[in-house]
């Protein structure tokens, strides 16, 4: 994978100035975390169908009937009363159902193993503030806790941005993890997944 729109720059706030990499924060929303791994298991999961779950404030942050276009994928038919809500297709027998309901799983495919079922966090990237670190832990802990939650359809996933913070306490939680069938898969900022696999 190789998409250079997944991430949003902006300005940091007073309280967060200097507190960045980069000249500017780079957050990786929840929904480009989404499409970036709907397209990830697209290529890697033997099923050529994946649905995508966001809420209103995920379909306000990014705009994913954009995003798909330039990825080749039309919306065929809507769904729901947003402008992205939709089946599309890329014309090569690729389909993406973004159904704008919570609650269904973030990410979700059904591939010959059985059903794939993904929750996703966003985060900023390149911060060094105290309060965004650790809303990148929390994030990570937070899809974990919501698949332990959830009946397990088949495989769970929990997915979140690829930093150093997330990496160390993904190969922490990972043995645990796999104990309860959960596996973890971070996501770089030009959509590269990362599986973090148990010692």
């Amino acid at each position: 994978m190789d998409f250079d729109d997944l991430i949003h720059e902006a300005e940091a706030p007073p309280n967060r100035r200097g507190k960045h990499d980069g000249d500017y924060e780079r957050h990786f929303r929840e929904g480009a975390v989404m499409v970036a791994y709907a397209m990830h298991l697209l290529r890697t999961a033997s099923s050529n169908e994946v649905s995508i779950h966001p809420d209103g404030i995920h379909g306000q942050q990014f705009d994913f009937r954009e995003w798909l276009g330039r990825r080749g994928f039309s919306l065929i038919s809507s769904l729901g009363r947003t402008a992205y809500g939709g089946n599309y297709s890329d014309g090569t027998g690729n389909k993406i159902t973004v159904n704008p309901t919570p609650g269904l799983g973030d990410v979700v495919a059904k591939a010959g193993e059985g059903t794939i079922s993904a929750e996703c966090k966003g985060g900023i990237i390149n911060s060094r503030h105290p309060g965004q670190l650790s809303r990148l832990d929390r994030g990570l802990c937070e899809t974990i806790g919501r698949l332990l939650a959830s009946p397990s359809p088949g495989r769970q996933v929990a997915v979140v941005p690829y930093t150093e913070c997330t990496a160390r306490l993904a190969k922490r939680l990972a043995p645990r993890c796999a104990m309860a069938g959960i596996e973890i898969a971070l996501v770089k900022s030009r959509g590269e997944i990362i599986d973090i696999r148990a010692q």
